[in-house]
């Protein structure tokens, strides 16, 4: 009996250059691994996300993987768009004195009697120092970069011009004061800035130590009274 011979397997045709593998097949050796979508992200959300960071645990106890876990971008997304750990520090403490600038601008500004001013700004201050999800974190300027400021002529010079700045901005308070009346002629309105910004410094550091705002408020109140007079 004459076997009939069966008909040969139909060669697999080549896979083309450029064209996507079929379902099931495996895969070749040396063919590239697809890489997933980059994770998509806002800077400036991301900023802030490092900004808190930074503010709660400050530089040395915040690591690249905190920064990591925090921002929702891996470490190479960071570089890229931050720089180093320290860039990012300097960059988050930046945008920390333009916020906290954008608050109390207005008030500095606008016309109305020197104690309702200085009410005004230790309170837009307070809600600053006390703001924070797993607590109060106090003012970056006290709380942290002062630290950082030892051993950092950057953010020495930083911290040194924020500082100064709020020195201007209290000093010239007291000068229209001043020239309205509201405050002797015996008034210097250069030591009442610096009194002014003690005690700003002051309630960061008790706000960092959660003292409770209305101990707080009441630290503010009698620093206004020995500043501007007791009200009647």
């Amino acid at each position: 009996m004459v076997q009939k011979s069966r008909p040969p397997a139909a060669a697999k045709e080549p896979q083309r250059r450029g064209e996507p593998k079929r379902r099931g097949e495996p895969k070749r050796r040396g063919e590239p691994k697809r890489r997933g979508r980059p994770r998509a992200y806002e800077p400036e959300i991301a900023l802030g996300k490092a900004l808190d960071l930074f503010r709660k645990q400050g530089f040395a106890a915040t690591s690249l993987d905190d920064l990591s876990a925090a921002t929702g971008m891996n470490r190479p997304s960071l570089y890229g768009a931050f720089g180093d750990k320290r860039e990012l520090y300097i960059k988050s403490y930046q945008r920390y004195r333009e916020d906290a600038r954008a608050s109390m601008v207005e008030i500095f500004r606008q016309e109305m009697p020197v104690r309702q001013r200085l009410e005004r700004i230790y309170a837009a201050a307070l809600n600053i120092y006390l703001s924070g999800e797993t607590g109060p974190r106090g003012c970056f300027t006290v709380v942290t970069a002062a630290s950082e400021a030892v051993s950092d002529p950057e953010i020495r010079a930083m911290v040194l011009e924020g500082l100064a700045d709020l020195d201007k901005a209290f000093a010239s308070c007291f000068r229209r004061a001043k020239e309205k009346g509201e405050l002797p002629d015996s008034a210097d309105p250069a030591v009442l800035a610096q009194l002014a910004s003690a005690t700003i410094h002051t309630i960061a550091i008790r706000s960092r130590a959660r003292v409770p705002r209305k101990e707080l408020e009441e630290i503010v109140k009698g620093a206004i009274d020995v500043m501007v007079g007791a009200n009647p």
